[in-house]
């Protein structure tokens, strides 16, 4: 059945962590259960919970709302929080997302957007339909 309501917007994820599975020491993985991260959950408590920002510059940073960071921030610290509480190993993959080299910006008139992955590269600006665009080159 088609999903009703708005379309599922993407989160940017800059930083991949650099591992993504992680148990407690001493027991088995046979002898675990896990809980699931979300890529986006974990750079969103990056952001807010690591980096210090504030929710509003943390998704702009990710370019969604601070609705949506605040929904992806509760529901990664939950899964976190179960893991070390109830001892269970973390899974981080998955989610909605694009890493930063699938924002473009269109050269004639400056807008940004993020390409899907597995779409290739777009023919041009879904604005202006000019055919001069580039990814996006970061600035930090």
């Amino acid at each position: 059945m088609p999903r009703k309501g708005r379309p599922k917007c993407l989160r940017i994820v800059k930083d991949k962590p650099k591992a993504d599975y992680f148990k407690p020491r001493g027991v088995p993985l046979k002898n675990l259960d896990s809980v699931t991260l979300k890529l986006e959950e974990m750079e969103a408590m990056r952001l807010v919970d690591l980096k210090g920002f504030e929710h509003k510059k943390a998704a702009e940073e990710m370019k969604v709302s601070r609705r949506t960071l605040a929904r992806d921030l509760k529901k990664g610290r939950k899964e976190l929080v179960e893991a070390l509480v109830e001892g269970k190993a973390i899974e981080i993959r998955g989610g909605f997302f694009a890493t930063e080299d699938r924002i473009f910006l269109c050269r004639e008139c400056g807008h940004e957007w993020v390409s899907q992955p597995g779409k290739g590269r777009p023919d041009g600006c879904p604005d202006c339909g000019e055919k001069d665009i580039q990814r996006r080159v970061q600035d930090e």
